[in-house]
């Protein structure tokens, strides 16, 4: 079933977790002695007895793990559990069509994963039900068992049982769920949430992230031809070089933004091999021998939409949504996330392509006055508390940190895949860093590539006369002298231009009229006049040495 944006929690506050009989919960002091209180229930897992809050729709295993794991206060994201609901509903749809799961218990589980997928909003948002700390176990087996006990519980409402009957041997031999014997049923942690990860990476580039970057290649194309007859000098090194057109600087961007559109097709191809049927160590003990291909059928099913014919190519699909399948090799895929690095690396790619327009362009925006101002960036706040008037590129600003962001998240995926400390044996256990670090990325992407389209591209504007006068003062114009007069005469005109204060044309004139060229032909205004013509310039041809 499709997913959607984390929706808002609530923000009842959580009573106190009372103790079970010991005085502690799994290890740790309690904070009330005795058993289940109004304001608790008593709940069971294969390690004893647990209190937990009674309005929760988790169980003893998702209790632990909150106790267990206090480190950032941020659960794991609303992304993984709205994946892990539509992966848990074609697990069952699977299990139905291969008749190991009847219909009323199929019924029960694929509803309460719409319930999970739409927020939760009925029972106080999903963020209430779903507390675990992404900094958990490794295989992210917390947030698989959370999602098991939330899914039984649910069924329990909806059979108008109350929640905490999962376990209750009557209620399972009347057709109840059990969060592992029907919920997890030929599923492991071990694949489910690697499985979780590709599906919501996929979601959000392929919704969010491909769209934005498509939209920015475009206005900078539209840039590109708008601005295609404006000729401004070029640097190199920072340092004044031969004339450039500001429409190929952009096309330059453009081009950028298609390579990375390439790129992220490229990741949702990644992306689309599932670990799904691997489960325990990736030889599919407990499962069907063909669940995995079955499952990723129904999740290619649950994300396709359709195309209005009006928005179809010629030839193209009527429907849209990423394509999954099962993995090549369930080893490689649970026992490293090589895929997740590939991925992360083309993320940081693009940060890297939009540092370089981002920056380029506050450069060129510097200013208004006493800066290069060949372009002016839209002002869109006040700059400064203490200097009036004055308006800084703050878009650029942010863009740049978000691409640090990105960057730094890059580190820490490469981190969570290395042999010997993640990826060890048969199971990577650094999924939800992985998954956070990633998810992160892709959001921080996407929203940085809107941001700066709306916020900068839209409003941004050349400076016509600022670029024409730059190019006649620099000093690289003498480039295109080399064929006339050769290299090391055009070098002297330079430097005399400096020294005297002119520019290039003037000390030209003044010195090179009425010499013989490189050809012994003499030199006259009409071949200056060419020569230093800054069109010509940014277009292939001539001869001699182009600089550099």
């Amino acid at each position: 079933m499709p997913s959607k944006p984390a929706p808002k929690s609530s923000s009842k506050p959580k009573p106190s977790v009372a103790a079970g009989p010991s005085g502690k919960q799994n290890g740790h002091p309690a904070t009330a002695g005795g058993v289940a209180t109004a304001a608790t229930r008593l709940e069971k897992d294969t390690m004893g007895e647990m209190t937990v809050p009674a309005y929760v729709l988790y169980g003893a295993s998702t209790q632990r793990a909150v106790l267990n794991f206090p480190v950032s206060g941020r659960p794991v994201p609303f992304a993984i559990i709205s994946a892990y609901a539509a992966i848990k509903a074609a697990c069952a749809s699977v299990n139905y069509r291969l008749r190991r799961l009847d219909k009323s218990r199929h019924d029960g589980i694929v509803g309460a994963c719409r319930l999970i997928a739409g927020g939760l909003a009925d029972h106080g948002g999903w963020a209430l039900h779903f507390p675990i700390d992404v900094f958990q176990t490794g295989s992210g087996t917390s947030t698989n068992m959370n999602v098991n006990e939330v899914i039984a519980n649910l069924v329990c409402l909806a059979k108008g049982k109350p929640i905490g009957s999962s376990k209750d041997a009557e209620y399972l031999k009347a057709g109840g769920v059990h969060p592992n014997d029907h919920v997890n049923m030929g599923q492991s942690s071990n694949d489910t949430f690697p499985t979780a990860i590709h599906v919501a990476a996929a979601l959000a580039i392929h919704r969010d992230l491909l769209p934005a970057v498509r939209r920015m290649a475009d206005k900078l194309e539209q840039q590109a031809r708008q601005w295609d007859k404006i000729v401004k000098i070029g640097r190199t090194h920072l340092q004044d070089a031969t004339p450039i057109r500001l429409g190929q600087e952009f096309s330059g961007y453009a081009s950028q933004l298609r390579h990375a559109e390439q790129r992220l097709v490229a990741a949702l191809a990644s992306l689309g091999e599932l670990p799904i049927g691997g489960t325990a160590v990736g030889t599919g003990i407990n499962t069907h021998e063909q669940f995995d291909a079955l499952v990723c059928e129904e999740l290619t099913k649950a994300f396709q939409t359709q195309i209005p014919a009006t928005q179809r190519r010629a030839g193209g699909p009527a429907v849209d949504g990423p394509h999954f399948r099962p993995a090549a090799n369930h080893f490689e895929a649970q026992h490293a996330k090589d895929a997740c690095v590939e991925v992360s690396g083309q993320l940081k790619t693009l940060a890297t392509s939009l540092t370089k327009i981002a920056a380029d362009i506050r450069l060129m925006g510097m200013g208004p006055r006493c800066g290069i101002g060949e372009l002016v960036i839209p002002a869109v706040q006040p700059g400064s508390s203490i200097m009036p008037g004055k308006v800084n590129p703050v878009i650029i600003e942010s863009l740049l940190m978000v691409c640090g962001r990105v960057i730094g998240n890059d580190a820490a995926i490469t981190y969570g895949n290395l042999g010997g400390l993640n990826s060890t044996l048969d199971l990577n256990v650094a999924m939800p860093l992985i998954a956070e670090s990633l998810l992160e990325s892709i959001g921080l992407l996407a929203n940085g590539c809107k941001m700066f389209t709306e916020n900068l591209l839209e409003g941004l504007k050349p400076d016509e006369a600022r670029c024409k006068s730059l190019i006649e003062s620099s000093l690289a114009m003498c480039t295109s002298l080399v064929p006339v007069i050769g290299y090391d005469r055009s070098a002297a005109l330079a430097k005399d231009a400096f020294k005297q204060g002119k520019t290039v044309r003037q000390v030209a004139i003044e010195s090179v009229i009425g010499s013989p060229s490189l050809s012994g032909k003499i030199v006259t205004r009409a071949d200056i006049e060419a020569a230093l013509d800054p069109w010509s310039m940014t277009l292939p041809g001539g001869e001699g040495s182009a600089g550099g």
